[in-house]
């Protein structure tokens, strides 16, 4: 082999070395601090207000708040009245998981007219309803058993 063709794998076997490196810390840093918000999604606080949107009525019966009924954090809740409600390690999450287990932003439960939904947000270890890991959001009621690592969660009155 030539020195010029020896000289040329060996920059490209650097590049692509700090290629690698470059994109783990990338990894590690969006674990640790979250994603970034655009500015333009960012609220300042100036300008225009938000629309305010009353409450939509309770039906009887609805759930009222998430429960997370086993787990390190067994006992936590949140009401689902601020909704959607994020559930995750990081620290912007209304339901806080200590749970090696569980993604940073891990799932999200949201209302979409009288229906609760939970949806993975592209967590590692998945976000289950029964023993049936979900890809898509899905619906959920009263009592159904959401599990996020080794904690199960459930929607209750």
């Amino acid at each position: 082999m030539s020195e010029l063709t020896l000289f040329l794998v060996r920059i490209a076997y650097l590049a692509i070395l700090w290629i690698f490196v470059l994109s783990a810390i990338s990894v590690i840093r969006s674990d640790m601090f979250g994603a970034r918000v655009p500015e333009g999604a960012r609220t300042t606080g100036r300008g225009s207000q938000p629309k305010q949107t009353k409450p939509p009525k309770k039906r009887r019966g609805a759930p009222t708040q998430v429960v997370v009924t086993s787990g390190t954090n067994s006992g936590a809740t949140a009401a689902l009245a601020d909704a959607p409600i994020l559930i995750g390690r990081g620290s912007d999450a209304a339901i806080r998981l200590e749970d090696d287990y569980v993604s940073t932003r891990h799932a999200r439960i949201a209302a979409s007219g009288d229906q609760w939904f939970v949806e993975d947000l592209g967590s590692t270890n998945g976000t289950y309803i029964g023993s049936v890991r979900i890809t898509q959001p899905t619906t959920i009621t009263l009592g159904t058993q959401v599990r996020i690592g080794k904690t199960i969660l459930e929607l209750r009155k």
